[in-house]
């Protein structure tokens, strides 16, 4: 089976000479950053179905930033929801599920007002979101107490199956497998001895660091840690002091929108260590914002890359190629639309269908703990070529 990579091919940025640029896939590893094999996509559940679904029209929602500096993350996953509600409402006439969309920005403080617009809504069965681990922090006890199926495509940080939410699951490994399995890899696999790491001050980039930390152990020089801000675009004092530890490889924990301009000053001021992100910066968007900087990037992810036939069929519907977490937000509606289309079609049914659901998706082998955690995840490795 042939996969294409996390986007197609992304024009240069304003940082190199016109060159092109895409995230290509390079190996699924296991937490110990060892290569595994691939999932069948072959296997995966067909949102169609059989074509024969009867249910009175029913809506999901998906919440996540739709504008802002991050928007193309939860872009990306409201157009691999789209999709197989495409293909299940052309399959299906006699059962017709839309979503509505809702835009959070990525921010804490604006979900805390989005998310109970979308519970007081009675039309809406379910949530695929919310995107981002500090809006679902903030948010998560509203959606369990209104018994609202919340399934993330997105959201990383280990903590938040540990809050005794009744209705949360997550569609992909939390930050306490991906920190490890990226960890591992550059510290086996690419024989790293001093890396510096870089974290923001979201919920997500402080999670996913101190996982890392804890995995690469003595790898990580704390001398050279640097601490960057959402919103921060100026990084001439972390680039000095990165230059000074001339470290093997620079690790940066959090979103595009920042890691973008950051490896563009960390390469215009000369420093030539490996450059590593993890999921916030694996998008289309980091490539372009960070052009030629950007060349050689290694990437990690728990989401996985698109099959040719998958990107083939969204490319259709949403005139561009997926990006990271597509496929999770593909996948994971095809699960609420099987239940729905079995006649789970209240809130409680489709907790208690998603919780019990055992399935293949393009993806992966979808099975929940009590918690939310999926039963089995890998990590993709990915390079900017």
């Amino acid at each position: 089976m042939v996969l294409s990579g996390c986007s197609d091919k992304s024009s240069d940025g304003g940082g190199g000479g016109g060159s092109e640029l895409s995230i290509q896939p390079v190996v699924q590893v296991d937490t110990e950053g060892n290569s595994v094999e691939q999932t069948d996509s072959g296997a995966a559940a067909d949102p169609a179905g059989d074509g024969t679904a009867q249910c009175a029209p029913t809506s999901i929602a998906m919440a996540g930033p739709l504008t802002g500096g991050n928007a193309a993350l939860g872009i990306n996953v409201v157009m691999g929801v789209k999709l197989a509600l495409d293909k299940h409402n052309k399959a299906n006439p006699d059962c017709q599920v839309t979503v509505k969309e809702f835009d959070t920005e990525g921010k804490p403080q604006v979900a805390t007002n989005v998310i109970p617009r979308i519970v007081s809504d009675p039309s809406i069965v379910a949530l695929i979101g919310p995107t981002f681990s500090g809006e679902t922090k903030a948010t998560g006890q509203i959606l369990s107490e209104a018994g609202m199926p919340t399934l993330t495509a997105s959201a990383t940080n280990p903590a938040l199956t540990e809050n005794g939410w009744q209705t949360f699951f997550r569609g992909l490994g939390n930050d306490n497998s991906q920190g490890p399995a990226i960890a591992n890899y550059l510290t086996k696999d690419k024989g790293y001895q001093k890396i510096c790491v870089v974290q923001d001050n979201t919920d997500y980039g402080v999670g996913l660091a101190q996982a890392f930390t804890q995995a690469a152990g003595t790898a990580v020089d704390a001398s050279c840690g640097v601490n960057v801000k959402e919103g921060d675009k100026d990084f001439s004092a972390a680039v000095s002091q990165l230059s000074a530890a001339a470290p093997d490889a620079i690790f940066y924990a959090g979103y595009y929108a920042e890691s973008a301009p950051f490896v563009q000053q960390v390469r215009s001021g000369g420093i030539t260590a490996a450059f590593v992100s993890a999921d916030g910066s694996n998008d289309p968007e980091f490539v372009r914002q960070a052009g030629e900087s950007a060349k050689d990037t290694v990437l990690s992810c728990p989401c996985s890359p698109a099959p040719d036939s998958f990107t083939t069929d969204y490319k259709a519907l949403n005139g561009q190629a997926p990006g990271v977490y597509s496929v999770e937000g593909y996948d994971l509606t095809t699960i609420l639309l099987k239940g729905i289309d079995s006649g789970k079609v209240t809130r409680p049914e489709l907790v208690d269908f998603v919780r019990g659901y055992d399935g293949a998706g393009i993806a992966r082998q979808y099975k929940w703990s009590d918690t939310g955690e999926l039963a089995n995840v890998q990590i993709w490795m990915y390079e900017v070529k």
